[in-house]
């Protein structure tokens, strides 16, 4: 995930947990057909390693062939399926060990920081991104923003802050968001998953122009 202008925001979609890639495939592809989408998150819910793999085998090439990276949350799993990269949550052993496994040439980001020398010990290890706020974590909208604009200010590493709502997309991008997160605001839209997408692009697209 390569640093991108400041006028020049993406999406980073999460998706929810998967249990059946077949049963997703439709789903999966009718999101990546609809916005600017730089990077996804592959939340896999397996009963073992074969059927994890099985899932990131099935949905990953979708994501690629369009030139988006796929990510899933283990370096093991990331090696055995070629995916793009991890993204692992919090500071620490697991997050050594997966810039040690992936980099370079893969991509390892980091999320789940409670705080501004988390997320520092995050960027000084060497991560390709930091994420703000998550689907796991229950974080105030403010504080998420707060997070993303002093991070933005002060470091050039890209940094993702997620958007629990769509109507946060516009305003963390206007706050120094590289990319903006998206997963439960898109996947449980009543209007479904694309045209909640292609609202999310256009607040994008909106929220850095020049003010007239």
């Amino acid at each position: 995930m390569s640093p991108i202008s400041e006028d020049a925001p993406r999406l980073y979609l999460i998706t929810p947990l998967i249990a059946d890639a077949s049963a997703f495939v439709a789903a999966f592809e009718t999101a990546l057909g609809a916005g600017d989408i730089a990077c996804v998150f592959l939340q896999v819910k397996a009963a073992d390693p074969d059927g994890a793999q099985t899932i990131v085998r099935r949905l990953a090439p979708i994501a690629q062939r369009r030139g988006i990276a796929c990510l899933v949350s283990d370096p093991q799993l990331a090696a055995d399926t070629d995916a793009d990269g991890v993204h692992i949550d919090g500071v620490g052993a697991r997050l050594e060990a997966a810039l040690a496994a992936m980099q370079p040439g893969r991509i390892v980001g980091a999320g789940g920081l409670k705080t501004r020398d988390e997320a520092m010990q995050a960027g000084e290890a060497g991560v390709d991104y930091l994420m703000f706020g998550g689907p796991a974590e229950q974080q105030a909208f403010a504080n998420v923003r707060e997070r993303v604009a002093w991070w933005a200010e002060i470091f050039s590493l890209p940094c993702v802050g997620y958007a629990q709502r769509l109507q946060d997309v516009a305003e963390l991008a206007r706050a120094g968001a590289d990319f903006v997160a998206l997963c439960e605001a898109v996947w449980e839209d009543p209007r479904g998953v694309a045209a909640a997408l292609e609202a999310a692009e256009r607040m994008l697209a909106g929220a850095r122009e020049p003010a007239a």
